[in-house]
């Protein structure tokens, strides 16, 4: 019989598959005792099995010639893999305790991350979630005898698509998703705007997302449905949960075949208001996907990417050449840089940061700035340059007074003076915004309006930070709900606070990659929207199915109501009938009577 696991809509979509199960819990490792004939043999399989693995990512690695940000990555992967002090470890556990290779392995791959995580430079304690996702390549690489008994049990299935199940993703296995045949992928951790979601949502792969125990309820080969657009999924369907599945995902692609029809069409409302649709990107290779989807630029650059996985910080010219790329890649279009938002749940080696007790509470983004003034001045620099190339604007995240924007602004004055004075063409002042993500910022944004060229609202952190709720939980996914009357409050007053000032004001944050929740922000007086990729053409056809007076009667009653459950309601009754095929994929959208 089937079962369903219930989990949290990441990714949009439907895709059915042969599971892969990354990080098996240590129950599901053999731990069988050695006897001293075996010991030769057990040492020739985890050989083996080190080299298997060293080649698999140098494969992912020959794949992403145009993805270059990965590489270091990947390829340090491939050499811890074979680590000497790895190697020693591992094989006292075979040779001396007398344990079965996967065991071992698990073992010294625990004794090394335990020894990094206790360590006093910050460089050293980041690198040990890197010698995990490191031993769960090693056991995986154990497994493909197991693989091939399975291909083998469902013949001609062999070739069937991979459904990648984990407790978490590790940057190769984000990687892989480019280059392999992986449709969707399903994992223990996260929340819809965790970063796994984000990145699934970009790379438009379905993704379930805080199963509970999923490593452990389903076994690799095991034939899943991933339902992103419910939060389920079903591990060996019934022929007939089969055949509803491939129906939704065939309309599900013919959708997508028909919205990307309209690619080319403005972005406005059923009754004609004109709208502006823009990506947020993390490498430069999504700015050219944002353009072919229509987008009108890209209105957030997340520019801490280059920072990460680095033990030095990028130089001014490879920050510069980044940033060309993308305002190439949009021909003309804007491109709205944010500086780079490192601390919380983004880690850098480059900054060595100290261990704290609630990083999203510390030292991050413009506070981080503040405690390295000469690495945020190059980054500067490199901004203004980029004028040169286009419609540059500079946005400053977590702002949470006055004095850190005045800040900011004094650094970027600064750095656009120097590269003057060095006698680089930079033919205008960029304008500079402010990303109002803290409640502080929200309650002050008439004052922000006034200094700020623009405000763009981070909706992801500021239902974190109002709500007190962790975005990354999957237990309180359920209270951090971009319903609740406080956040449509915030909005409204941050909107108006912007038209009072003539300062534009956008949202760049999960609410505008929602159909629903999109809706809501409309009737809030938003006008611009800053979104992941994959969600543009979805957003662009939900606003052609949706009356501007809808919205705003929408939203009027949300000032009225006390709860999110009541405030998403009233959103799901106006909307949902018009919008049921984008929801669910299941069938034509149905007008009301």
């Amino acid at each position: 019989m089937s079962s369903i696991l219930q989990g949290i809509c990441g990714s949009p979509g439907i895709a059915i598959g042969r599971a892969v199960v990354i990080g098996n819990p240590l129950g599901k490792v053999n731990r069988r005792k050695l006897d001293p004939a075996e010991i030769p043999a057990e040492l020739a399989r985890y050989e083996a099995a080190t080299q298997r693995a060293k080649e698999e990512l140098r494969a992912i690695v020959s794949g992403l010639d145009d993805k270059p940000h990965a590489h270091a990555v990947l390829e340090a992967y491939a050499l811890m893999v074979d680590d000497p002090l790895l190697k020693t470890s591992v094989n006292r556990w075979i040779e001396v305790e007398k344990h079965a290779a996967e065991w071992s392995v698990t073992q010294a791959i625990e004794e090394l991350a335990q020894q990094m995580g206790r360590a006093t430079d910050p460089y050293l304690r980041e690198r040990s979630r890197d010698i995990e996702f490191v031993g769960e390549h090693l056991l995986r690489a154990f497994g493909r005898d197991r693989e091939q008994l399975a291909a083998t049990k469902h013949g001609s299935e062999e070739h069937e698509q991979s459904v990648l199940v984990a407790r978490d993703l590790s940057p190769a296995d984000t990687a892989g998703f480019v280059s392999n045949s992986v449709v969707a992928f399903v994992t223990e951790r996260g929340s819809r705007t965790s970063h796994t979601s984000i990145t699934a949502r970009a790379l438009k792969i379905p993704a379930v997302v805080g199963v509970t125990d999923v490593t452990r309820a389903v076994s690799h080969g095991d034939r899943v449905i991933v339902d992103g657009l419910r939060g389920i999924i079903v591990i060996d369907p019934s022929p007939e949960e089969l055949r509803e599945a491939q129906v939704r995902a065939e309309k599900a692609r013919a959708r997508s075949r028909d919205l990307a029809t309209t690619r080319d069409s403005a972005s406005r409302t059923r009754c004609g208001v004109e709208l502006v649709l823009r990506a947020n990107v993390e490498v430069p290779e999504e700015a050219k996907e944002a353009h072919d989807e229509g987008a009108l630029g890209v209105g957030l650059y997340r520019t801490e990417y280059l920072f990460i996985d680095r033990a030095h910080p990028p130089t001014e010219e490879e920050q510069l050449q980044a940033f060309a790329s993308v305002i190439e890649m949009v021909h003309g279009a804007p491109v709205v840089l944010r500086t780079f938002d490192i601390g919380g749940d983004k880690f850098a080696s480059t900054f060595k940061l100290p261990v704290e007790l609630n990083p999203m509470l510390g030292l991050r983004a413009i506070r981080l700035a503040e405690a390295r003034p000469e690495v945020y001045l190059e980054h500067l620099r490199a901004m203004v340059r980029s004028c040169a190339n286009g419609d540059v604007r500079i946005m400053v995240p977590m702002v949470s007074s006055l004095a850190e924007f005045r800040w900011a602004k004094h650094m970027m004055l600064s750095a656009l003076s120097q590269v003057r004075a060095e006698g680089f063409d930079v033919p205008r002042e960029p304008p500079l915004g402010v990303m109002i993500e803290v409640p502080s910022a929200a309650i002050l944004a008439d004052h922000f309006a006034r200094e700020a060229a623009f405000m763009s609202i981070g909706t992801n952190d500021l239902i974190q930070y109002t709500l007190a709720v962790d975005r990354a939980s999957r237990n309180l996914a359920y209270l951090a709900s971009p319903f609740d009357p406080s956040i449509s409050r915030l909005i409204r007053s941050i909107v108006e606070a912007g038209q009072r000032h003539q300062c534009p004001v956008s949202v760049c944050g999960a609410m505008a990659g929602d159909p629903l929740s999109a809706c809501l922000l409309l009737g809030l007086g938003v006008r611009e929207f800053s979104m992941e990729v994959g969600a543009i053409a979805e957003i662009r056809e939900t606003f052609r199915r949706v009356d501007l007076e809808e919205a705003r009667t929408v939203a009027k009653a949300a000032f009225e109501l006390s709860t999110a459950t009541e405030v998403e309601a009233v959103v799901r009754r106006m909307f949902e009938p018009r919008l049921h095929d984008l929801l669910t994929g299941d069938d034509d959208p149905v007008e009301e009577t």
